[in-house]
């Protein structure tokens, strides 16, 4: 299926804004199928039976983004909202299993954005969250950068256009973003 035309999923949202429910219920299908490779990247290294599948991720993170429609602007905001519910339901999955398990199988996820099943591999998914939100008080953009490159699956120029900034300037934040995880996370590579 072809991405639908980025101006209907931004006009749907002003229609949203401006009281309509029933636009609200249009776009789900419409973005359901970006939602989703978002989703599949995420979830593209890891472990066989993981117990939160991409299209529970997607249907969980919806509900999330559903109560914010009012309040989204266009295309790039809504998906830079969709990477952040992504992140805190994955985030509130890591910890719940951390707390069933006592640490054992925690999704972990990798600075070039991979998801990692190996437990030697990669970073904690809840200490990679709880990095951004430090991160994100020191410079906001560069905790967004790391949450749609690594959680949204998104590349650099997808990133630039959902930031509304340009190629360079996310990849100098990209490095700067990294650079600053390794430190804080005690990873070398």
């Amino acid at each position: 299926m072809t991405s639908p035309d980025p101006h209907t999923i931004t006009r749907l949202l002003k229609e949203v804004r401006a009281g309509d429910a029933g636009a609200g219920e249009s776009l789900l299908p419409l973005v359901y199928d970006e939602l989703h490779g978002l989703a599949g990247a995420i979830f593209a290294r890891e472990r066989s039976g993981h117990t939160l599948q991409p299209t529970a991720l997607i249907h969980e993170a919806w509900l999330k983004v559903a109560d914010l429609l009012d309040r989204v602007e266009d295309r790039r905001h809504f998906f830079i909202i969709a990477s952040r519910a992504m992140r805190q339901v994955l985030t509130d999955h890591a910890r719940r299993v951390n707390r069933d398990k006592r640490g054992g199988d925690r999704m972990r996820v990798t600075l070039d954005g991979a998801a990692s099943p190996m437990k030697e591999e990669g970073i904690d998914l809840v200490d990679l969250d709880d990095s951004l939100t430090r991160l994100a008080t020191l410079n906001e953009r560069h905790a967004k950068v790391v949450e749609l490159r690594i959680l949204g699956g998104l590349t650099i120029d997808e990133t630039a256009e959902a930031l509304g900034v340009s190629h360079g300037t996310i990849e100098s934040d990209w490095f700067t973003a990294k650079s600053w995880l390794r430190l804080e996370l005690g990873r070398t590579g």
